[in-house]
């Protein structure tokens, strides 16, 4: 299982659209019907831009919405002729038809869907679209044109050249992802045994004439947990097309099913439910209730499914994950050591839950310099991941990321760095090249060169990481905080100490407030600043927080931690030289 032989997206996409500069130049002065294709809202806006900005101002650009209460193409360019001097006397012109994604596939009701009537529309006005002499780019989505070729075959044989861009960022999910949906294929005569593409706003809409006409049936408590369960699926994968949004609809999803199964009295449902409420929370870096979730959810687990259960076990790996993030290293260990035991058990030695288990643990003893622990889990849960999941697998990018960590955190920079660009050109391929993995690939690599003074190398990708970061999970967020402190050090080590301060600050500030006073990356974020004020000789301002900074490294991570180790030297040697500027 290997990338090698996979066609690049891009180049499809810019050879697409070549192709279709191309057939809408070509097609000047007379009817022209072009498909193009896209399922990635924001991708096709993009291109429609381009060649708006391309084609002009040879070529004038129309761009119309269809109509959802009367979906008719003609009707639609019918209207802005009408109103249009330029277009009615011949003008060299291109009308671009969008929208067609927001219509209905599901019936929901009615007679016949939105996407039938638009259908209908398509196959019966092949003759009044002889009135138009210009090319008309017709924007559908793969479901839509899956359908188009069936239900409007006439339309469909005038078409001069069908577009395809690809993305996998979608507005749509397989049918076969949604089981409560299985009823409602009755309803349009679709075999159920069959995949279909549905598009997410049809879900939408039938949850909402769900909740209208039967609020308490618990096939809507299904289905809000499986839309949940879709936006939080396509997060992971990178597939959202607006990441905040998508959180929210996820969030929002799962509080609506865990609200439902309480009255309902569905309580191994709502545990799963609260389950993954704590793990969208932890990924906001909402750690207060991230916490609340996962215990309740642990003791419903347990009470509901016995104390020896994979679920338990996924419970307890959550919180011990969360507590490592949150620097709780003393708690974490034990949850992930009881969880990796019980997996073992239940599943066998080799199961891809018992390569994470030893992967989260690894990474537990790297927090804690534990590096000669650390290092044979990574490589094991590596090596297994490999085997059971591919070599191509988010999974298998993750561990490479891990081990490569490790080894930077031991000055091994050679054997880090192939380790850090096979992770970075993985997840840029397997999640999509904006996703916010990408963006902690990007600042570990960025790290790694820093620490071995590439900073023109460094800095576009510290920078690139910090606008991604802001971009895709806000302004507040601690991956925010983790990218700006990460620049600042890049400019402290340039000697460029007026643009790191107000970085070193704002992360510090940051770091306080979402992770709390006592955390060890605020005790990190301490010794930086004590560090750059110690660079500009401003030795008064430094010793208290290297003070500060030494004693939390000493509560939260111990004595003979490197951290506290190499802070107790940064608190000594900058001691000598205060000892030395009052001799003098």
């Amino acid at each position: 299982m290997t990338g090698a032989n996979r066609v690049d997206p891009d180049e499809q996409n810019e050879e697409a659209y070549d192709e279709l500069i191309v057939s809408i130049e070509a097609g000047e002065g007379t009817l022209s019907l072009l498909l193009a294709v896209c399922d990635d809202s924001r991708l096709r806006d993009d291109i429609i831009s381009r060649y708006e900005a391309e084609l002009a101002p040879d070529i004038r650009n129309y761009r119309l919405p269809i109509q959802r209460v009367e979906p008719s193409l003609t009707q639609t360019i019918r209207a802005k002729v009408q109103d249009d001097e330029y277009l009615r006397n011949g003008g060299r012109a291109v009308v671009t038809i969008t929208g067609t994604e927001q219509l209905f596939f599901l019936k929901l009701g009615e007679e016949r869907s939105e996407q039938e009537i638009f259908f209908g529309y398509l196959q019966w006005t092949r003759e009044a679209l002889r009135d138009f002499h210009f090319p008309i780019v017709l924007w559908v989505t793969h479901q839509l044109l899956g359908q188009l070729a069936r239900h409007a075959p006439d339309f469909w044989s005038w078409r001069k050249g069908v577009f395809r861009f690809t993305s996998r960022k979608s507005g749509a999910v397989r049918s076969s992802q949604i089981e409560a949906i299985r009823p409602v294929l009755d309803d349009l005569n679709l075999s159920a045994d069959d995949d279909h593409l549905l598009p997410l706003e049809d879900l939408k809409a039938l949850i909402a004439q769900t909740e209208a006409n039967q609020p308490k049936d618990p096939l809507l408590a299904n289905l809000y947990s499986q839309m949940g369960q879709i936006y939080a699926g396509r997060l992971q994968r990178g597939e959202a097309i607006d990441y905040q949004q998508e959180m929210g609809e996820a969030i929002g999803y799962f509080q609506k099913a865990a609200d439902l199964q309480t009255e309902l009295g569905q309580e191994i449902d709502l545990a799963d439910s609260l389950g993954w409420l704590g793990l969208l929370y932890k990924d906001q870096g909402n750690y207060s209730k991230a916490e609340a979730l996962y215990l309740r959810t642990l003791d419903m687990r347990k009470r509901l499914l016995g104390e020896d259960h994979p679920d338990v076990a996924i419970s307890l790996n959550n919180l011990a994950l969360l507590y490592e993030s949150q620097g709780r290293y003393s708690e974490a260990e034990p949850l992930y050591l009881q969880a990796l035991e019980m997996n073992k058990r239940l599943l066998g030695e080799d199961h891809p839950a018992v390569a994470t288990d030893l992967n989260n643990l690894a990474s537990l003893y790297d927090s804690q310099g534990r590096y000669s622990e650390a290092e044979p889990l990574y490589v094991q849960a590596l090596e297994m991941s490999k085997w059971l999941l591919g070599d191509d697998h988010p999974d298998v990018a993750t561990r490479l990321n891990n081990l490569a960590s490790l080894y930077e955190s031991q000055g091994r920079y050679s054997e880090a760095e192939p380790l850090y660009l096979q992770a970075l050109e993985m997840d840029k391929r397997l999640l999509g090249e904006d996703h916010p993995k990408v963006a902690t690939r990007l600042n570990n690599l960025a790290n790694l060169y820093a620490s071995q003074g590439r900073y023109s190398e460094a800095e576009p990708l510290c920078l690139q990481a910090l606008e991604m970061s802001k971009r895709l999970l806000g302004e507040d967020h601690p991956d925010v905080a983790t990218s700006l402190n990460n620049l600042a050090y890049l400019y402290e080590s340039q000697g460029r100490y007026s643009e790191a301060e107000p970085l070193c600050l704002q992360a510090l500030e940051m770091d306080k407030r979402l992770l709390g006073e006592d955390h060890p990356k605020v005790a990190t974020r301490l010794n930086n600043l004590a560090y750059l004020y110690e660079s500009q000789g401003r030795y008064s301002e430094a010793e208290p927080l290297y003070v500060q900074a030494l004693e939390m490294g000493n509560r939260l991570l111990g004595e003979n931690h490197p951290k506290t180790l190499s802070r107790r030297e940064n608190l000594e040697g900058l001691r000598s030289k205060l000892a030395s500027e009052n001799s003098n």
